[in-house]
């Protein structure tokens, strides 16, 4: 059933990328694996899919441990300054950096691993206390910042819009994303060495996403079904 479901989102993906006239190998599918056994992602790595996205680090470690000679491992959670550690030397590419202090935690041990973080940095464009990322106001300012991490590639921008049921009502923010992304590369704050990188749209609206420039999108339901 996964291999199946895998074949209908990227099927989705091809559709809303020609759609919206991009080249689909602009997209990169992260398969949110959170809470689901190695079982499943094995079977899904042998489908095919490289990418996957976890929101826990203790459960990701176990899992590219495991599998991580296999698949590449995205950090899409909230991480704690503390468990920069694990994070920087583990995963392919942390989504959800907002914040300095997190930022000179996950240099400091790239540092030490004798490595370059690929990087985002979260932005709450939909400004909801409950969730995590810098106003959209503040980004420039805390990149800045963060230029002299010469660890950390900051190579684009994230979001977790607020839910609607609607996905063309979640549009304005995933346009306001890529416009400040845009902005900031014009600027040579991030991605310098990259194409821009913008981690936006999950299983309900990454249609809408990809027509807004979405090169991430984190899809786990669709794949895995409800946990």
């Amino acid at each position: 059933m996964i291999k199946e479901n895998l074949a209908a989102i990227y099927e989705r993906i091809n559709k809303a990328a020609a759609q919206a006239g991009r080249q689909a190998d602009e997209i990169t599918l992260i398969a949110v694996s959170k809470r689901q056994p190695l079982a499943m992602i094995a079977e899904a790595i042998a489908a095919g899919q490289l990418d996957f996205g976890e929101n826990y680090l203790q459960e990701a470690t176990e899992k590219i441990k495991a599998l991580g000679h296999q698949a590449r491992f995205h950090f899409i959670g909230t991480l704690q300054s503390n468990k920069a550690k694990d994070a920087a030397t583990l995963c392919a590419m942390i989504h959800t950096v907002d914040r300095l202090k997190l930022a000179r935690e996950l240099n400091k041990h790239a540092k030490a691993a004798n490595r370059t973080l690929a990087i985002l940095i979260q932005v709450n464009v939909g400004r909801e206390e409950q969730k995590g990322g810098v106003l959209p106001e503040d980004a420039e300012e805390l990149i800045r910042q963060m230029q002299e991490f010469c660890h950390l590639e900051i190579q684009g921008l994230m979001t977790m819009p607020p839910y609607r049921a609607d996905p063309e009502e979640v549009r304005p923010y995933f346009a306001e994303l890529r416009k400040l992304g845009e902005e900031l590369q014009h600027k040579g704050l991030i991605a310098v060495h990259c194409p821009l990188q913008l981690s936006m749209g999950m299983s309900g609206d990454f249609e809408v996403a990809i027509a807004e420039g979405a090169t991430l999108v984190r899809v786990g339901t669709a794949i895995f079904g409800t946990r």
